[in-house]
């Protein structure tokens, strides 16, 4: 695996970015390559206009190699997005991806 940690930031819930509530560092290896199954499983064609409910941030040595956006409290737009080779992608948010991100929140 390429990163160390991730930090992840929880923003209010409800698609803006404005408000950071909770940042949980994950350093456990089996959580960490479980959230990049999830957002590395079904690509999708991006959801524009949909906002965000928090980021991931994959650290090694203590840079940030990637930054992740998820948006996961509405069904219309349930998404991961991310900058890969300069250009915007997207994948699926699955229910069992939300049900991870809700229970690392805790």
């Amino acid at each position: 695996m390429l990163a160390d940690s991730i930090a992840v930031n929880y923003f209010k819930g409800d698609g803006t970015m404005d408000t950071v509530i909770k940042v949980k560092i994950i350093r456990d290896k089996n959580t960490m390559t479980q959230l990049s199954n999830f957002i590395s499983a079904n690509i999708i064609k991006e959801k524009p206009r949909c906002g965000f409910d928090g980021s991931l941030h994959y650290f090694k040595s203590d840079m940030v190699v990637q930054d992740i956006y998820f948006r996961m409290n509405s069904d219309d737009c349930s998404q991961f997005t991310f900058s890969f080779s300069k250009k915007n992608e997207a994948t699926e948010l699955s229910a069992d991806a939300k049900n991870l991100l809700v229970q690392l929140k805790q």
